[in-house]
């Protein structure tokens, strides 16, 4: 008898778990933009998803429908979201016009940052933020402050 493992394989010890207004269109939209693969859904009532998972690079994410009657809302309708998905990705650039050409809205765009990353953020239809990054460099933490003491931060 295998003991049961208390982070199931193949996931990390944190997932975001999305509310979307439309989680079947997002599950489209994220295999369009980002490569994703669906790993399940599961159907419910009213032709809503009461959970799914995707898996974008090596990370799992899951999904389901807005459902009000339980205070599930997703960004749009609770007018932004505080939280942005950070995803890191061989190709930034490609990654995000990739994005782009799929329905994603670029917030910040791309350029290389102090911190060592080429670096943007989108907005996907659904209302939930990304940011987007490739590592080009490490920075040491000495520099990290003294480049932000230069911003003014």
């Amino acid at each position: 008898m295998s003991a049961t493992k208390p982070v199931p394989e193949g996931f990390r010890t944190v997932t975001p778990h999305l509310i979307c207004n439309g989680a079947a269109a997002a599950i489209d939209f994220y295999k369009k933009a980002f490569n994703a693969v669906e790993l399940m859904r599961l159907p419910g009532p009213k032709d809503r998803l009461m959970h799914a998972c995707i898996r974008i690079g090596d990370s799992h994410v899951m999904l389901v429908d807005e459902m009000p009657e339980w205070g599930a809302l997703g960004p749009k309708s609770l007018k932004g979201s505080p939280v942005t998905i950070h995803l890191f990705v061989p190709d930034v650039d490609a990654f995000v016009a990739q994005a782009v050409a799929a329905g994603a809205t670029i917030t910040m765009p791309i350029a290389d940052m102090f911190w060592g990353d080429r670096y943007g953020k989108l907005e996907d239809p659904f209302g939930h933020q990304w940011s987007v990054a490739t590592h080009q460099r490490d920075v040491s933490p000495e520099a990290l402050q003294k480049a932000m003491q230069h911003m003014g931060g």
